[in-house]
């Protein structure tokens, strides 16, 4: 059960990592941006509490030295630099590389010099003042929170963040009311009940001005209240609950905990809200702390109003219980299941929808009305279970694109370059298993465009553009697929290079004549490249055609287009899902295919006078014909009327002739094994509903084929 636990904190570790890598990456950006220094310091803080937790002792003694100086950074005293955004990007990858090897007996001297450089980073001076306190290595500040210890986060609460972010937040008013409300005919305490509505609320009334009975006036009001609310309105509607006391009455709105904090986890100590509301001075807090005892009793014993100590406890405990009903909300709403869980089920839907072709082609000619309501309701069933299934994998491409940020960054320093990475389009959702394949391909497109087209700063500068290039990735769902580009604003491709470097490679001959874009795409070639010396990134031809190869896998297509001097762009086309997808089933023969519906324009019909024919004239244009009996050496007579699938590809248009349309069908796509796994053309098999199997084209690879055979025949 430990092992189990240790595993949770592991991966949910390895998503704060990521996240604290996002949140580094942003801040170097803008050093201002105070949300991003607290999520930050929360994702360090979080690895800690929950690393100590479950037993990762050198994780938890490492981050609590990096946190230290984070909150000094955070409380202003050490800046935001390029140097502490490098030095906390290594922290990062040290606690991966922790995690990665499962606490190892050590943490080794690398976690000793990134302390004492974060140290160095802190007190430049020497003098081993951290964030304002005198401190030696390894010894914690003052804790001022003598009445109630802080409570660590669950940490699955990070990932749940977003969908719950701007329900709630938590306000504090000061509402002091002038001596002579009741004359001007408002009661307070309807202000009061009309506060209670807009959410949960915990109200405190100071009662110390309220005179002796002889010096009473019962006309006057010699209250104030301290109102804590948890509410999802926002702060102008707190306004108008006072508008028509606001010119009077002294009224003090602060945020006391926003959906963040509430699902952080960590509870706001006594000597911080008291500090917060102005009531004590840190000197006093320290002061009090070094005495050891109970602070509330101290502060009260040196002065503090007893009514500030039992205003702030409630908002403490009030905090206390809207963070108890928000956790509670998001574990009871959210059930974290491991990706195998999911293949499973998806394999067992995958079963269903096989079982389900099954009884719809057993009733087809059957009549049963009953067994017939039966079939179309376990249909209706089936899809819906299936959708359901899928979208349970679907996630957000923006977890990939976060990741391409640093290599950006490390990548330009490297080659002395100045490259931003914006991103666009990262909440399009692809499926788990494809983007987990996506990531090697996108490495390269992206250390390409950095180190073959982006210039040098005196290069851009030369050419009347900024020093900073700029590489852009996004993506956009374009029906049953998603289409990723990658572009820069750097040189461009130069076709006369790529042109050289393809006759000297024998790709082509001398007297090859090819256009822009047949050339570009050279770029594909194994072994291509057109940098001159071989550095890390670039020269040993090695990268765009292992890209072209895994998009290809995937059943998508790659495409490449440029501009000298203004750009260049990728264009990656990839299906949503391989598991199961919407088909076109076709007979050729006795055999029958499946072409993927998503990549299917129309379906048109060829007579027998045209069966020889190469192009046909469709909708005006001339359409290139594949014969798929040629192509899968099929020797039965054609039929008299053929039918042609217009199918689009990349920016290619190709018609395939084949026997007879059968019409749509739920593929349940099945992997073909070792033995037939190099079968070009053939992307995967499916089961049909009477048992037989038919196999699933591969459109991008059949297109290819069909048009290097084309020019080769010409």
């Amino acid at each position: 059960m430990i092992d189990q636990f240790k595993e949770s904190f592991r991966d949910e570790a390895y998503e704060l990592l990521n996240s604290l890598e996002s949140s580094l990456l942003e801040l170097e950006t803008d050093p201002k941006n105070e949300g991003e220094l607290s999520a930050v310091f929360r994702s360090m803080h979080t690895i800690k509490g929950s690393a100590s937790m479950f037993g990762f002792q050198h994780i938890s003694r490492f981050t609590h030295e990096v946190e230290t100086v984070l909150d000094s950074v955070r409380n202003g005293t050490v800046p935001v630099t390029k140097q502490l955004i490098t030095l906390t990007l290594a922290a990062r990858d040290h606690i991966r590389f922790l995690l990665d090897n499962d606490e190892p007996e050590s943490a080794g001297p690398e976690s000793d010099s990134l302390i004492a450089q974060f140290h160095e980073l802190a007190a430049p001076s020497g003098s081993g003042t951290i964030a304002g306190q005198e401190t030696t290595p390894g010894e914690q500040s003052p804790d001022f929170g003598g009445d109630s210890g802080g409570v660590v986060k669950d940490a699955g609460a990070a990932s749940d963040r977003e969908s719950h972010r701007g329900i709630e937040t938590t306000y504090r008013v000061r509402f002091s009311p002038p001596r002579d409300i009741y004359r001007n005919g408002t009661n307070p305490l309807m202000l009061l009940k009309e506060m209670s509505e807009l959410g949960e609320f915990t109200s405190v009334a100071h009662v110390e001005n309220i005179p002796d009975m002889d010096d009473l006036d019962p006309e006057l009001c010699y209250l104030s209240w301290d109102i804590i609310v948890t509410t999802d309105k926002g702060i102008n509607e707190i306004r108008d609950v006072f508008m028509f006391v606001d010119d009077v009455a002294e009224i003090r709105i602060d945020v006391v905990a926003d959906i963040d904090a509430l699902l952080d986890g960590v509870t706001k100590k006594i000597g911080e809200i008291l500090l917060e509301r102005g009531v004590v001075t840190a000197d006093a807090l320290r002061r009090a702390a070094d005495r050891q005892q109970r602070l509330g009793r101290i502060l009260v014993e040196d002065g503090l109003d007893p009514h500030e100590l039992d205003s702030a406890l409630k908002e403490q405990r009030h905090v206390q219980r809207v963070r108890d009903r928000v956790q509670n909300e998001v574990a009871a709403t959210n059930v974290r299941v491991s990706a195998a869980k999911l293949d499973e089920l998806v394999d067992l839907v995958g079963e269903i929808v096989t079982l389900q072709a099954r009884l719809s082609q057993l009733v087809e000619h059957d009549t049963n009305a009953d067994l017939k309501t039966v079939a179309e309701g376990f249909e209706r069933a089936t899809d819906d279970l299936r959708g359901s299934t899928m979208s349970m994998r679907m996630v957000p491409i923006g977890t990939t694109f976060s990741k391409f940020k640093r290599l950006v960054r490390d990548l330009s320093e490297e080659l002395g370059k100045k490259v931003e990475i914006v991103t666009e389009g990262g909440e399009t959702e692809l499926d788990k298993t494809v983007i987990d394949r996506l990531n090697d391909p996108l490495v390269h497109i992206i250390r390409n465009s950095v180190g073959h087209g982006i210039e040098s700063p005196e290069a851009r500068k030369t050419a009347g553009k900024t020093e900073t290039g700029t590489v852009r990735l996004s993506a956009t769902h374009s029906g049953a697929s998603v289409v990723i580009s990658i572009s820069d604003d750097g040189a461009g491709l130069s076709a006369e290079r790529i042109r050289a470097k393809a006759i000297s490679r024998s790709i082509i001959t001398e007297d090859a004549q090819l256009t822009d874009k047949e050339l570009y795409d050279l770029i594909f070639a194994p072994g291509f490249s057109t940098a001159e010396n071989v550095t890390q990134v670039s020269g040993r031809g090695v990268g765009m055609d292992v890209v072209k190869q895994a998009i290809e896998s995937l059943g998508g297509s790659v495409g490449v287009s440029s501009e000298p001097g203004i750009g260049a762009r990728i264009t990656l086309s990839i299906p949503l899902t391989l598991a199961i997808i919407d088909g076109l089933l076709v007979e050729l023969g006795t055999g029958k295919y499946v072409f993927p519906l998503s990549a299917i324009e129309e379906c048109i019909e060829r007579t027998g006078s045209d069966s020889d024919a190469r192009m046909i004239s469709n909708r005006g244009e001339l359409l290139p014909v594949v014969e798929l009996r040629q192509v899968f050496a099929v020797n039965e007579t054609p039929p008299e009327i053929e039918q042609i699938v217009v199918v689009r590809s990349a920016e290619n248009t190709v018609g395939f002739a084949v026997d007879r349309v059968v019409g749509e069908h739920q593929t349940v796509i099945k992997s073909l094994g070792r033995v037939f796994r190099d079968l070009e053309c053939v992307s995967g098999a499916t089961i049909l509903g009477d048992g037989s199997v038919a196999l699933i084209v591969d459109v991008q690879r059949l297109t290819n084929l069909a048009l290097q055979f084309e020019t080769a025949r010409r």
